[in-house]
């Protein structure tokens, strides 16, 4: 058994299809499992720590995102049996980094945890998520040609999040990735003017990026963003501006299927951007 949290997640829910269609038996673990629509073969059960035998019982391996409160968790998953952790991490983790930066803190965190956990883990540290462009689709579902954003010019090299599935799926099912650190891109460089343009011929519509300046960004274009953390990221957004990113070929290499592009996400998720009825 394959325990799965943050089921509800645009990863999560998409490693939960593939280990499915595996054939291989999970439980998908979500605060709110009314949001869930899995198949009928998973076993949906509500995400309460105080809990631990509804969560694990039964479960050798987990798939996690990087949480508060995870030390009790990975402890009470390894009484419970879970031998392995695959987590979801950040490619901010990486040699020379910013250690004060608030997203590596979390992570950095949340790795040395799973580490002192006595548990064999694997970690996957994506850089972009082509998922962030989702923060144009209130824009661009507005019917607005111009969509504000900031640093047009930013470059990065978005990963589509069932690509990250897939590489979690083999974390968890084929042998040789405990003590491995993965890191993992998309194939290759984008502008955020460019991701714009792409999402446009997603749904048929000329679109362009306006810029604006880091002093306008705030809740309208980063909703979810505390306030405390938006001024950092957006520091870590104006350093990739005319810096070719990270690319990796780890998503071929333990796969065997290439990276999707920015191109072939915005297609996936025409639908997030068009005009709700």
């Amino acid at each position: 058994m394959i325990a799965v949290t943050g089921a509800t997640g645009n990863v999560g829910r998409a490693l939960v299809g593939r280990l499915l269609a595996a054939g291989a038996p999970v439980r998908a673990l979500a605060r709110d499992p009314r949001r869930l629509a899995l198949p009928e073969q998973a076993e949906v059960v509500r995400f309460d720590p105080d809990e631990p035998a509804a969560l694990f019982a039964g479960a050798t391996k987990l798939f996690l995102y990087a949480q508060a409160g995870t030390p009790a968790l990975l402890k009470a998953a390894r009484e419970q049996g879970v031998r392995h952790v695959v987590m979801l991490s950040s490619g901010i983790i990486q040699e020379g980094a910013d250690e004060t930066h608030p997203i590596h803190v979390m992570h950095a965190d949340a790795e040395r945890q799973v580490r002192d956990s006595g548990l064999a883990w694997t970690f996957l540290r994506p850089n972009a998520f082509a998922t962030n462009a989702l923060q144009w689709a209130p824009q661009i579902r507005a019917r607005n040609t111009a969509v504000r954003g900031v640093f047009a010019d930013a470059l990065s090299a978005p990963i589509h999040e069932d690509d990250i599935a897939a590489v979690a799926e083999r974390a968890l099912l084929d042998d040789g990735h405990e003590g491995a650190a993965h890191r993992l891109t998309g194939p290759g460089a984008t502008t955020n003017a460019e991701q714009i343009a792409a999402i446009g011929r997603a749904v048929g519509r000329e679109l362009t990026l306006v810029e604006v300046s880091a002093k306008e960004a705030g809740p309208e274009l980063f909703p979810h963003v505390p306030q405390a953390m938006l001024d950092r990221l957006l520091q870590t957004f104006e350093a990739t501006v005319g810096v070719p990113p990270e690319i990796t070929g780890t998503v071929e290499k333990l796969t065997g299927t290439p990276a999707r592009t920015f191109a072939q996400w915005a297609r996936d998720h025409a639908e997030d951007f068009r005009p709700q009825p």
